[in-house]
């Protein structure tokens, strides 16, 4: 079954040009040229990946994907944009996308990195099980639910496969370099920042519990401690 792409792209030249590229590989391609008309489509259609200009009429890409969180988490999506200041890449991941490529880019390497987004999101759905107990949470990677008796949390897919990677790789030494190249595929600076926000907001969700810890051992990786049984 061939995946379908929702490009949101005001550019008529260059977002026609996706589309047929994505098209001549093997994709199902679609492209608006706002955030607005996103929603709209993304209410008609089913879609796999979205590609996010940022600089865009109406709404820009960033206040774009922080309405997208909210309303399609398990969506993954990725900024395709002319902004490459070290503050735009940071917040554009911050804000949760898959990843951040800077325009003029490689055609090849733009499917590339789409492809290993999907194989990941992928590979996440083939681990789905029973919900998990974790301290005093819940955690239903499956429906990216993480519950404790205080609260009721709705991660997003990226927070869901690195809290289930830590679960399952727990009470050792996990190097950045492992966990990048199996929930990011690509070990970079700016994966690996990426990384570091998703860790921080994990902390956060987990907060509630003081005997669950993520502990990050400088330029080496983290560990994930379950200090005592759960209850």
């Amino acid at each position: 079954m061939n995946e379908r792409i929702l490009i949101l792209e005001d550019d008529p030249d260059l977002g026609q040009l996706l589309k047929q590229y994505l098209e001549l590989n093997n994709f199902i391609a679609q492209r608006v040229y706002n955030g607005e008309d996103a929603r709209e489509e993304l209410n008609k259609n089913r879609y796999d990946i979205l590609i996010v200009d940022i600089m865009m009429p109406k709404e820009d890409g960033f206040i774009f994907a922080e309405k997208l969180t909210r309303t399609h988490s398990e969506l993954p999506f990725l900024f395709v944009t002319a902004r490459k200041m070290k503050e735009d890449i940071l917040h554009g991941l911050k804000l949760g996308a898959d990843d951040y490529i800077v325009k003029p880019f490689d055609a090849d390497e733009l499917v590339l990195r789409i492809r290993n987004i999907l194989k990941r999101n992928q590979g996440s759905a083939e681990q789905i099980g029973r919900p998990v107990q974790i301290g005093i949470y819940e955690f239903d990677h499956e429906n990216l639910m993480l519950c404790s008796p205080n609260s009721k949390k709705i991660l997003t897919e990226k927070e869901a496969q690195l809290l289930y990677y830590l679960y399952r790789h727990q009470n050792r030494l996990i190097k950045r370099s492992e966990i990048l190249d199996h929930l990011w595929a690509v070990s970079d600076f700016f994966n690996g920042r990426s990384m570091d926000v998703f860790i921080t907001r994990l902390r956060k969700h987990l907060a509630e519990d003081s005997t669950i810890r993520i502990e990050s051992i400088r330029s080496v990786g983290f560990r994930f401690l379950l200090l005592k049984d759960s209850l």
